[in-house]
């Protein structure tokens, strides 16, 4: 069980799944596989979390030609790539290691950032965690864990880039709650992913995918979900139990438009209340502090999906 901070072991004795755990933390590890590194190279888009200087958790996706992800040793990933200005993890990311903070963390030092590449297409995925500086045009991450995922809740989808001349302008707009339009986006959406960190800072980011409708939107400020089976090591459940502060991504292929929600989240264990949901084994709830959409946020566009099959039923 070496490796696991107290909010996961917690969690994970909580949910009866302590041995099960121990077993897979094997799966973590701190240094970039062969066959990662050339998973990595193909890849045109990374999801990204961290916390900004006003202690709010963001999560983002990164973009570029296939090859902006590269290894350049075992334990350090290069992103050449930065957040757009719309982004809400431009500022931080931008300075990011330059020095150039004055008290707020900003600038001031290493960024602790949870990753995670995804590949819709094949059904794979990777997650890194670490500490980002600014290099160059881009970011180089020290990593602190690796970790290999299973293909469970990922839709199908393969992507193109749109042919046409001048990209569309990008437009972000802010508030404190979910319009009408961002309610049916979340209620339509069938993949989000959230980015959560220890009591210590140490941040991650993951995937969480089921049919339309697995997202309840009980009112524009709250969400709920379902957390389904997984892989026993319930880390970012673990990092809710010691910090509720979560970001959520949520992206709307068909068009590039970026939906970024910062704010709590917290385990719901009430038995009863989860066998409502078909599949849930316990629920997430959070709690909406900020909104940001960014129009025209990603060059890239998704084919529709093919659900996966392990993915529960959900209500009409």
């Amino acid at each position: 069980m070496g490796g696991y901070h107290r909010g996961e072991r917690a969690v994970q004795e909580r949910a009866g799944f302590a041995r099960r755990a121990g077993q897979a933390r094997g799966a973590i590890g701190n240094t970039v596989p062969d066959v990662a590194v050339a998973f990595l190279a193909q890849q045109p888009h990374l999801v990204a979390g961290a916390t900004d200087e006003r202690g709010r958790i963001w999560a983002t996706q990164l973009t570029g030609e296939p090859g902006f992800l590269t290894v350049p040793g075992p334990h350090t990933l290069r992103i050449g790539a930065l957040p757009a200005p719309e982004d809400p993890l431009a500022p931080l990311l931008a300075g990011a290691g330059s020095g150039s903070g004055s008290g707020s963390g900003l600038g001031s030092g290493p960024v602790p950032v949870g990753l995670i590449g995804i590949e819709p297409a094949t059904r794979r995925r990777m997650r890194m965690n670490g500490r980002a500086v600014r290099d160059g045009d881009g970011l180089r991450v020290e990593l602190d864990q690796v970790i290999s995922n299973c293909p469970k809740y990922i839709q199908k989808r393969d992507h193109h880039r749109p042919a046409a001349s001048t990209p569309l302008p990008r437009k972000a707009v802010d508030s404190t709650e979910l319009s009408p339009a961002q309610q049916q986006t979340l209620r339509a959406a069938d993949t989000f992913f959230i980015a959560t960190a220890s009591d210590r800072g140490d941040t991650d980011a993951s995937h969480r995918g089921g049919n339309p409708g697995f997202v309840q939107v009980l009112s524009p400020r709250l969400l709920r979900w379902p957390d389904y089976a997984g892989n026993a090591m319930f880390l970012t459940l673990g990092n809710l139990e010691l910090n509720p502060a979560a970001g959520l991504f949520v992206p709307v292929w068909e068009t590039g438009t970026s939906l970024h929600l910062t704010g709590s989240a917290r385990t719901v264990w009430d038995e009863e209340e989860a066998a409502r949901t078909s599949g849930a084994q316990r629920l997430v709830e959070f709690e909406i502090t900020a909104v940001r959409e960014v129009a025209s946020a990603s060059p890239l566009r998704w084919s529709a999906p093919a659900y996966s099959r392990f993915n529960p039923p959900t209500a009409a």
